[in-house]
């Protein structure tokens, strides 16, 4: 079964279906050029080249100039970028004079040309791996073990019988942040259903830039790592929220509060009363922690190092060194409506140095290593230290391990902007008290990634969060 637990289904990230596509594209459009007078081919083609090639490069210039990604794209997806916008004038420039089945070819040639764009941007992040996770994904089918609330108290005291856990979706009252979102889930393990259970530890799970609540459930396989973590557990496992931290796919709130809506206080006010009343969760920080990837796990390193009151453990898995949409002042404006303050207020460098020394707060970084396009093997740890690790306590460890960071050699400086910001958030936290690890990871910046590092990652959660169940049980 692939990372994200979607095992059937023909895949979207490689194999021949893609493949197809692109060749049966590439043919219609030779055949929808076809032959030409040579005076037409001699102004036109080079046209119809340059147009694509500046509207791929404008994409290209606005991708970066918003902070959209991290890891650099594939080429071909700026290849049938162009040839999109290419497609499109051709149909324009070689109407006139041409017979029907070549127009009709020219037509045909612009879907199937942002459909070989899209490929490329889901071999990118890995967001559908397979055709039915698309088709599930696209038409908002049931997520796997879903429960209605009304259903709990007819389950209650079957804990003991059950093979995997349930997923309650939920909607909870903004009351202090008023931030509007979409519907939420929670997933309750199979010991959350004994009856009389104590208090179980929570993990908040948010997702990347671009998402629905739902992702690390649909295609971050967090339902599948958990239930097997459970399976092997006597059932005991942590409580999963999964949570809106955008409102909407493309709101990029990078988890603060301002002009797209006060996210922070919705995830530290909203979030927690909620789910500790409702489902009768620890309410201790040693009994909650915050795992994130890409954009969230920003989101993870910021609300911990500003919330140690509340989240006492987080897993950054790639992400930034700071809430960001681009550069500084493109933050600033965008973020915090033009307040410096407000950007210093949510910069985790910045509290981290002016904050006391922290108590009990513990992180784990993990970075990718870019292993090419369309690698989507399942991510490996790199030969070294158990779990690819690296201590950091005071700057001094945070600057000199060892263990080379995003596939570069051991000792050298990543030019990686995420590796980068892990070492570096690391090493201030280091120095605070903060208990943090680093490790690396092969593969790219996709959910298939974000799934094994959330595998790997969840003993050590799970150990780090105060699980009475667990302790018991180990007792």
């Amino acid at each position: 079964m692939m990372p994200g637990g979607h095992g059937h289904g023909v895949s979207l990230l490689f194999g021949w279906l893609p493949l197809a596509v692109q060749l049966l594209t590439g043919a219609v459009l030779i055949a929808s050029v076809g032959r030409r007078p040579p005076r037409w081919l001699a102004w036109r083609l080079p046209a119809l080249a340059l147009i694509g090639a500046v509207f791929a490069l404008v994409i290209r210039r606005e991708v970066s100039a918003d902070g959209l990604a991290s890891d650099p794209a594939p080429t071909m997806l700026w290849f049938w970028t162009a040839l999109s916008a290419a497609s499109l004038t051709l149909v324009v420039l070689g109407w006139r004079g041409a017979r029907w089945p070549r127009r009709a070819l020219s037509v045909l040639g612009i879907p199937l040309t942002l459909l070989c764009a899209a490929l490329m941007l889901n071999d990118w992040v890995g967001y559908f791996p397979t055709t039915t996770a698309a088709w599930s994904q696209l038409t908002d089918g049931p997520l796997p073990d879903q429960v209605e609330p009304a259903q709990l108290a007819q389950l209650a005291g079957t804990g003991a019988s059950m093979r995997t856990g349930r997923m309650v979706p939920v909607t909870i009252p903004a009351t202090a942040s008023h931030f509007a979102h979409r519907e939420e889930y929670v997933y309750l393990p199979p010991a959350w259903f004994l009856a009389n259970h104590p208090r179980l530890p929570v993990l908040m799970m948010i997702g990347g830039e671009f998402n629905t609540p739902a992702d690390w459930i649909r295609v971050g396989g967090a339902v599948q790592t958990v239930d097997r973590f459970a399976a092997a557990n006597h059932g005991l496992a942590p409580v999963l929220v999964f949570v809106d931290s955008g409102g909407s796919f493309n709101n990029d709130t990078e988890c603060v509060d301002g002009p797209r809506g006060d996210a922070a206080d919705y995830l530290t006010k909203d979030v927690p009363s909620y789910i500790q009343s409702r489902f009768a969760t620890s309410a201790a920080p040693s009994g909650w922690g915050v795992v994130g990837w890409s954009a969230g796990g920003t989101c993870a390193v910021d609300l911990a190092v500003m919330h140690p009151e509340l989240f006492g453990t987080f897993e950054d898995i790639a992400g930034d060194l700071g809430p960001n949409t681009g550069d500084r002042a493109a933050t600033v404006a965008k973020l915090y409506g033009g307040s410096a303050a407000r950007w210093a207020r949510f910069d985790p460098a910045t509290v981290i140095t002016t904050h006391a020394p922290y108590r009990d707060t513990a992180g784990w970084f993990v970075n990718s290593t870019d292993t090419g396009w369309g690698a989507h093997t399942r991510p490996r740890r790199r030969a070294g230290p158990p779990a690819g690790a690296q201590h950091a306590r005071n700057p001094a460890a945070g600057s000199s391990a060892s263990t080379g960071m995003g596939g570069h050699p051991d000792g050298a400086d990543p030019p990686g902007a995420e590796a980068l910001a892990a070492r570096t958030l690391c090493a201030a936290a280091g120095a605070k008290g903060v208990e943090c690890t680093l490790h690396t990871l092969s593969g790219r910046h996709s959910w298939q990634f974000a799934s094994a590092a959330f595998s790997d990652a969840l003993p050590w959660l799970t150990a780090r969060l105060d699980n009475p169940m667990t302790n018991r049980a180990t007792a």
